[in-house]
């Protein structure tokens, strides 16, 4: 048994109340149960109904369960882009999805900046062909993410009829997101969940469904099991339409309970009080300097550093406290220190850390 503290940005720690969960689904032989038994049923509607309350979800969004966020990159090109799509990309993950677009053999042009450095709506000029505009919200590479407010001005820059979708990966349920200026946002639940990887969510509206039904009116393939319409045909009988991961589906409808329980505006209220004491350490540390440049555009769940002692010789150090923190992402790798800062971080863990890295 470990009693490590995972600061990793995922997978990562697991929420304080995953290990009784897990218990109670074992002693219920949750993993063996079928996905049309009626038990099921109840299992998906409770995941969805907590996701609804915990976000504030509008009744015009749907929610789809996947088997990772990677995945509906593929799928949102597949079911919902003809010939052109649009790409803002600010680090490893925002580029990756505008590749997915031209791999799948769409037209994919992109606004790209340098690592570790933002963008407004109003330094974009976005085609008017683009039929999705593909944004981050938190790119978990560089940790720099797009204000809120910023993410829903991109609708008035963008094209009438295109789809603005939003990378939320590493950063829900913190932002408080305007979802009428929104067509789709997505997530994994090993991240700000606290879950074990193996589960992407899909927000999407009644605009994403519209578009790949008339797509697919015109003769468009759209995949195959998990295309929209067969997604949404079996989420209206609270369903998938393969069998899915249902133990970690039980698990984010108990996770999900436990965080409306607490409420979302304590959830927002922790995760920016421990954010502030992480980078009021960068700000005056020695060996450690905020890797974004611009406070701005800050993560607050992500929270890169640029660090003079090696991230593999950090971790070492703190190894014997039952620490572990992320490195940096590809070339960064020792370079930086990417520090997860998620719900199931306490302000007590994230104190005890950020004494230790003092003491480096």
């Amino acid at each position: 048994m470990t009693n490590k503290i995972f600061f990793t940005p995922g997978p990562s720690e697991l929420y304080p109340t995953v290990a009784a969960h897990m218990q109670s689904a074992m002693e219920n032989k949750i993993g063996s149960i079928s996905h049309r038994s009626q038990q099921f049923k109840e299992i998906y509607a409770h995941a969805v109904a907590g996701l609804r309350q915990l976000l504030q979800l509008p009744d015009n969004y749907e929610v789809l369960f996947l088997s990772s966020a990677n995945e509906v990159w593929e799928r949102a090109i597949q079911n919902l882009v003809k010939e052109e799509s649009f790409h803002l990309v600010n680090g490893a993950f925002s580029k990756r999805f505008y590749e997915v677009a031209g791999e799948l053999g769409r037209k994919a042009s992109k606004h790209e900046v340098p690592f570790g450095e933002g963008y407004t709506p109003e330094q974009v000029a976005i085609p008017d062909a683009a039929e999705l505009v593909a944004l981050i919200h938190n790119e978990t590479s560089s940790g720099v993410a797009i204000p809120a407010d910023a993410i829903s001005r991109f609708r008035q820059v963008a094209p009438p009829n295109a789809l603005l979708f939003v990378d939320a990966v590493s950063s829900l349920p913190h932002p408080a997101f305007d979802y009428s200026q929104i067509d789709s946002i997505y997530f994994s639940v090993q991240k700000c969940f606290g879950l074990p990887a193996g589960l992407g969510v899909w927000l999407l509206n009644e605009r994403c469904i519209e578009k790949a039904h008339a797509l697919q009116r015109q003769g468009m393939s759209l995949g195959s099991y998990h295309s929209i319409p067969a997604l949404l045909e079996k989420a209206k009988a609270n369903q998938t339409p393969e069998t899915p991961n249902v133990l970690n589906l039980y698990l984010l409808g108990q996770v999900v309970a436990d965080m409306n329980s607490k409420g979302i505006a304590t959830i927002r209220q922790e995760t920016e009080t421990k954010a502030r004491l992480i980078y009021d350490f960068l700000e005056s540390s020695e060996n450690f300097t905020p890797a974004v440049q611009d406070a701005t555009f800050r993560s607050p769940t992500t929270i890169v550093a640029n660090t003079e002692i090696p991230s593999s010789e950090i971790n070492k150090r703190l190894a014997p406290f039952d620490m572990a923190i992320g490195s940096g992402y590809g070339s960064h790798k020792e370079a930086q220190v990417r520090i997860a800062n998620f719900p199931a971080h306490s302000i007590s863990q994230v104190e005890a850390l950020v004494n230790r890295l003092e003491e480096l």
